[in-house]
């Protein structure tokens, strides 16, 4: 049953990302950005994501869900490694993806988020991490409860603006390309690019999405720190651990909190703002996901 399960989101995923290239690649269209400028509303053309795409995916959006549930409760207790970490958060990443392309032109962010999520689902069948009974105790506690969903949206959202951010460096240099105009000499390298670029937004538009994913983010990140504060507290006696984890999430939190504040009192938009977003990812992805990523593979510990 699970590695059906497994099988259905997998495919489900990778065969609408298959598919989406099929569109996209087939429009072949110069820069939309360039030709209309009201790209802010979502997008009708060959490559935009349709009504029965649309379905398809909530429909595999759920799979997924279920698929969770089951690598998240392992048969000694909860099991929670960094594969179960990452198919968590393309899942919460498809969830943002999926309502905000009903406002925005993002569907050549889908080109993207569909072979990644597809492969993140797969991972905790080859990386299941170990089942922890402390953790399972752990879970009578409503602090820990709290602390584990608010420390999956907030990781979710910071890593989909990381993603955002990259194709907001990409954007702004194919617009500065004079190739991006002539279709005609295009290669296969620059039609993906076109195709991926294509159909997103004016990057002012994406820059207010950037800024709204950070600031979302941010704030579940401020609440992972203090409902992590009262689950240590609860759990050891004590309010904060200073290991690994818990000072790269102090960094991330530094990072973000300083772009947040640059942003308000100084304006800082474009390049800088990618910088400190980038910046404050890597920090948050080595608190956990890259950190349980060396222990279970890497060195094969627990």
């Amino acid at each position: 049953m699970l590695i059906l399960l497994y099988a259905v989101v997998t495919l489900g995923y990778l065969g609408l990302a298959v598919w989406a290239w099929r569109c996209a690649l087939a429009a072949d269209t110069p820069n939309a950005l360039l030709a209309v400028p009201a790209m802010s509303r979502v997008a009708r053309g060959p490559g935009a994501f349709g009504p029965l795409e649309r379905l398809a995916l909530f429909a595999i959006w759920i799979a997924h869900l279920w698929l969770l549930g089951l690598d998240f409760r392992g048969p000694d207790g909860v099991r929670f490694g960094f594969a179960s970490a990452l198919s968590a958060t393309m899942w919460v990443a498809i969830a943002v993806f999926w309502f905000e392309s009903i406002y925005f032109a993002l569907s050549g962010m889908r080109l993207l988020i569909l072979p990644i999520a597809g492969l993140c689902a797969l991972l905790p069948w080859w990386f299941p991490g170990t089942s922890s009974l402390a953790a399972a105790d752990a879970t009578r506690n409503p602090a820990f409860d709290a602390h584990v969903v608010v420390a999956l949206l907030s990781y979710s959202l910071l890593t989909i603006a990381a993603l955002h951010a990259l194709l907001m460096a990409a954007l702004d240099r194919w617009l500065h390309q004079s190739e991006v105009a002539t279709v005609s000499k295009r290669g296969l390298w620059a039609r993906i690019e076109g195709a991926i670029l294509g159909q997103l937004p004016p990057l002012m538009t994406m820059e207010q999405l950037l800024f709204r994913l950070v600031a979302f983010g941010f704030a579940l990140l401020t609440l992972t720190v203090l409902t992590g504060i009262v689950f240590s507290e609860a759990l050891f006696g004590r309010p904060l651990t200073l290991d690994h984890k818990t000072v790269f999430t102090l960094i991330s939190w530094l990072i973000f909190a300083a772009l947040l504040f640059g942003r308000r009192l100084y304006g800082w938009r474009g390049r800088v703002a990618l910088r400190w977003t980038l910046s404050g990812f890597v920090a948050m992805f080595l608190a956990y996901a890259g950190s349980r990523f060396v222990l279970e593979v890497v060195l094969h510990r627990v």
